[in-house]
């Protein structure tokens, strides 16, 4: 697969980075000030309502933009950075397809791993799941063209306590004109769907597009945003530690410029997955441990990148008011996917 720069200049000039900033500009929450000002002087509750409501239309324009192409359509992939949303982006794509009369099947990339004894460690004794490598590829692709093709095929059960396949694998069915949605980090990669008539595929990619101001007046990294909601995730969710994961970090960093963001470009729809009022609940969760982190990672060899962005997480959290009462998140927000109490499984 032939590695594609990214190019950050166009991306930034891109429609829907307009809208974002233009939507958030209208509520007053397109700087960490006006989020203050909203928290402090009210209208904070109704400004989230309206954010789930615009992700949720937007998620619900993209299935009718899936089925007014039905008839060329067999298989639907969701795709993008780490901790974008791809799992509740997918669910309620589903929905919504189905609501139209869509009948479909879900498969996800995870159970694809390659057992964790296989997995190569660094020096920090760290493993890179980033990675497409760190898939199977020639499966998933074989296990896609089967559905496809032939209706059905044997996939894999990866256990993730275990770090290994179970011995016996799922059989998975695919009806006749029913369609096929495939989720995960990694799946716009052309290893796994080469063979596939393009035309028979749509492509949806989700970011977090923040377009978010700092108290300096410099625009917040998308992946900042991403990083948080990972970090919050990893430490209820998967019993990691929150400075593991900002170790982690450079890992997904290199391999979704590689891998994954050079797609954003190319694809048929584009999701904005950025809530204009989770910052304030990530301060909760992960402000001191991002004071730890920078403690942890001051004058580390090698370890710069992970100080640097505690740093700069640190800051932007000790800027903004927390939210300390998350009874008002919505239990199908996307926020829920990383914070926990959603309606969905994951």
């Amino acid at each position: 697969m032939v590695k594609k720069k990214v190019d950050w200049e166009e991306i930034y000039k891109m429609e829907i980075t307009r809208k974002a900033l233009q939507w958030k500009a209208q509520r007053d929450v397109d700087t960490v000030d006006g989020i203050n000002r909203r928290l402090r002087y009210g209208g904070f509750i109704e400004m989230m309502r309206d954010a789930d409501r615009f992700y949720d239309s937007v998620i619900w324009k993209a299935a009718g933009k899936i089925m007014s192409r039905r008839g060329d359509i067999r298989l639907v992939i969701v795709a993008g950075p780490s901790s974008s949303g791809k799992t509740t982006t997918t669910i309620k794509l589903c929905e919504n397809l189905r609501t139209m009369g869509e009948n479909l099947n879900i498969l996800p990339l995870d159970n694809y791993f390659w057992n964790l004894k296989d997995q190569p460690k660094d020096e920090f004794d760290d493993y890179d799941f980033e990675s497409p490598d760190a898939l199977d590829k020639e499966t998933i692709r074989d296990n896609i063209t089967e559905l496809l093709d032939k209706g059905e095929t044997v996939t894999p059960i990866y256990n993730f306590k275990k770090g290994e396949r179970e011995k016996e694998g799922k059989k998975v069915a695919l009806g006749e004109g029913q369609l096929l949605v495939v989720e995960g980090l990694h799946g716009f990669h052309g290893d796994m769907t080469d063979g596939i008539p393009q035309d028979e595929i749509f492509r949806l990619y989700i970011e977090t597009i923040c377009q978010l101001k700092n108290t300096e007046g410099e625009l917040v990294p998308w992946t900042d945003i991403r990083l948080l909601r990972r970090m919050v995730r990893d430490s209820w969710h998967r019993n990691y530690d929150p400075i593991q994961t900002i170790g982690h970090w450079h890992y997904v960093r290199r391999s979704e410029k590689e891998y994954i963001v050079p797609f954003i470009k190319e694809v048929e729809f584009i999701v904005n997955g950025y809530l204009p009022y989770e910052i304030p609940v990530h301060k909760k969760h992960m402000l001191e441990h991002l004071r730890n982190a920078v403690k942890f990672y001051e004058g580390v060899e090698k370890k710069e990148d992970a100080h640097t962005r505690s740093l700069r997480c640190m800051k932007l959290l000790e800027s903004v008011t927390a939210l300390e009462d998350e009874s008002s998140i919505a239990p199908d927000s996307l926020l829920r996917e990383f914070i926990g109490g959603s309606v969905y499984h994951y």
